[in-house]
């Protein structure tokens, strides 16, 4: 169970480094995959694909969730980790098949620690937060923190990627 647990984790973060790469290049999702399989940085595998392929798919659906769980703040201010973050973890909740909510925030949570500003952990913590108890009430849901769910993230900086 721990292989699994761990896999998906491995999954997610490179789901997630995929999805932040996009938002800088002018590919398109089967580009990269292509690009991707004679990597050595990161591999994709059946279930970080499949995260990615869902939100594709259902970005008309996810983007507007997300904005509306902004509390006065565009997702163009936002920095890009913190949009990727939010992206594939709102289309495996609104999509995904597992319904384990507090798994994806937590995991979120995690790479947020990792790879963004000091308090974008907490605002993806939010608004994750707020988002999971408003479409699976049932799931019951509580902040992952202990902290204060409106902390506002880092905002972006205004920088243009070459790929």
């Amino acid at each position: 169970m721990t292989e699994k647990i761990n896999k998906r984790k491995r999954s997610r973060e490179n789901a997630f480094l995929a999805q932040f790469e996009l938002g800088f290049c002018q590919t398109n999702l089967q580009e990269l995959q292509e690009n991707l399989l004679d990597s050595e940085a990161y591999r994709l595998d059946g279930f970080a694909n499949q995260l990615l392929t869902m939100y594709q798919e259902h970005a008309d659906q996810v983007e507007p969730v997300i904005e509306s769980h902004l509390r006065g703040w565009s997702a163009d201010r936002l920095t890009r980790t913190s949009q990727s973050l939010l992206r594939l973890s709102v289309a495996e909740m609104l999509f995904g098949e597992d319904n384990m909510d507090s798994v994806i925030i937590n995991e979120a949570v995690e790479l947020a620690k990792k790879y963004a500003g000091d308090k974008d952990y907490r605002f993806v913590n939010g608004v994750l937060g707020t988002i999971s108890r408003e479409i699976h009430p049932e799931q019951n849901v509580t902040s992952v923190l202990e902290t204060e769910e409106s902390e506002e993230p880092e905002q972006a900086e205004k920088t243009e990627a070459t790929c």
